[in-house]
């Protein structure tokens, strides 16, 4: 299996520069845009499944939609707002949601996390913002819908639905592809931070994030346990 090195994505890149950016406008920049989507990042893998969970009457989760899917997303979920978690990007994957998005009347919003990290308490912050403030239906995905999607289910579960993290953690699980037991599993160990405290000193979610929370000291004590050495993303070819 070919295997990502820091010089095989250096040359990858100083390609991709060379190419300039995608201009949809053009044939070739639209040919280029599809050929990126389907095999740059993997479509071909999402044509059919798309991970897609409704986890609330107002709120879906899937993976990377393809045009095709937002349109789908519109007419027959009536969504109003995709939360795109990968981040704006360049790529034609992102350039042809945003096209789609705004053809088909759905708001696109770029709230970038990450999938191997401990988030800041800001960004949990902004999160719980952002769920008071879009409309729904909504929609949020990452790549996959496994990891990224799964930590912001649990938020949005939690602080907007006041579900207990003990019940909402299960968004992440194997039932959305999401893997504990390798370098994703950092996205556990905050939420398992939080139950230990709280067992010992009972504290709202929002409130041991704001009073309590060391995100580096949990991914410290994640890395030094050994739980994110199983190599998987390779496998799954997970971002």
């Amino acid at each position: 299996m070919f295997r990502k090195t820091p010089e095989s994505v250096a040359r990858r890149q100083a390609r991709e520069a060379r190419k300039g950016p995608i201009d949809l406008s053009t044939e070739k920049g639209r040919k280029r845009a599809h050929y990126e989507l389907t095999w740059g990042d993997h479509g071909f893998l999402r044509a059919k499944f798309r991970n897609l969970h409704q986890i609330s009457d107002e709120m879906w989760r899937a993976n990377q939609p393809s045009p095709i899917q937002v349109k789908a997303y519109a007419e027959e979920l009536g969504i109003k707002t995709i939360l795109n978690l990968r981040g704006e990007s360049p790529k034609g994957y992102y350039l042809l949601e945003k096209e789609a998005c705004e053809a088909n009347g759905i708001e696109l919003v770029d709230f970038q996390v990450f999938s191997r990290d401990t988030p800041t308490r800001e960004r949990i912050f902004e999160a719980d913002e952002l769920f008071q403030k879009i409309k729904y239906p909504a929609l949020m995905h990452c790549k996959s819908g496994a990891d990224r999607a799964g930590i912001m289910s649990v938020l949005y579960k939690t602080l907007r639905e006041g579900v207990p993290v003990s019940e909402a953690k299960q968004q992440l699980s194997f039932d959305y592809l999401h893997i504990k037991h390798g370098k994703t599993g950092v996205l556990d160990a905050v939420f398992e931070a939080y139950e230990d405290f709280n067992a010992k000193t009972p504290i709202s979610f929002r409130d041991w994030v704001s009073e309590h929370y060391d995100r580096e000291a949990i991914k410290a004590e994640f890395l030094a346990s050994g739980r994110g050495k199983l190599k998987l993303d390779q496998l799954l070819r997970r971002e």
